[in-house]
């Protein structure tokens, strides 16, 4: 028996799913599908999307033949790794707290214990990228230490700056453009997540593993420098 299911989603995607679950080997295998179906380049396939536990592929119905693609679906699906595979790592440089980090504070004040004890939580993890939606390369990281997943805001701000480190629950992220958010935002990073202008604009790729290490404000502002 399967374990996984397939999906249409009216006449024009459909989606194969996984065990509905946080998990980096259930990732993996939406991963692998999603890679899968993007070297089988199928005529009229215009979108790959991969989710924690999912991959919804979309397509043209005038110009793709389904069977073909749903075949190829499935096989992939079978053939998903059981396992997660070596991934990179990409280790960024988080300012904590201050001017950068203004809920930095209530995630203390959540998990009863001092601000510095937070950063080192947080900043002692190794996080793998599930996916990228909301904004352009925003990478959807976890999983963050119970302790401090502290959930979302319940009013969110109109704006956050680009490179804000927030929390959401066992979710941690990067802002890669300025835009409204309600997550916790502990921390900045200097380094710039997405460049349009770049030949790779998401710095940060689904599979791959990040961890944070803490920069003073001076460093900060020399990588920021570095980075304009």
């Amino acid at each position: 028996m399967s374990d996984w299911r397939l999906l249409h989603v009216g006449d024009a995607s459909v989606v194969v799913e996984f065990e509905r679950r946080i998990d980096p080997a259930v990732n993996a295998r939406a991963l692998a599908v999603g890679a899968a179906i993007r070297s089988a380049r199928h005529p009229g396939v215009h979108d790959v999307v991969e989710g924690y536990c999912s991959v919804t592929v979309a397509f043209d119905p005038l110009r793709t033949a389904v069977e073909p693609l749903i075949a190829d679906l499935e096989a992939a699906a079978d053939r998903a790794p059981l396992a997660d595979t070596e991934a990179q790592e990409v280790t960024l440089p988080v300012c904590y707290g201050g001017r950068h980090g203004p809920d930095l504070g209530a995630v203390a004040a959540f998990a009863g214990c001092s601000e510095t004890d937070v950063v080192t939580l947080h900043a002692g993890a190794t996080y793998r990228v599930y996916m990228l939606g909301f904004l352009p390369g925003f990478a959807y990281m976890g999983t963050v230490d119970p302790r401090i997943a502290a959930p979302r805001r319940s009013r969110p701000r109109l704006r956050v700056p680009a490179g804000a480190v927030g929390i959401a629950g066992f979710q941690t992220g990067i802002y890669p453009l300025a835009a409204p958010g309600g997550w916790n935002l502990i921390g900045r990073c200097p380094v710039r997540t997405f460049d349009l202008e770049a030949q790779r604009p998401f710095l940060l790729q689904p599979g791959c593993s990040v961890r944070f290490q803490a920069i003073t404000e001076a460093e900060f502002r020399q990588s920021e420098t570095t980075e304009a």
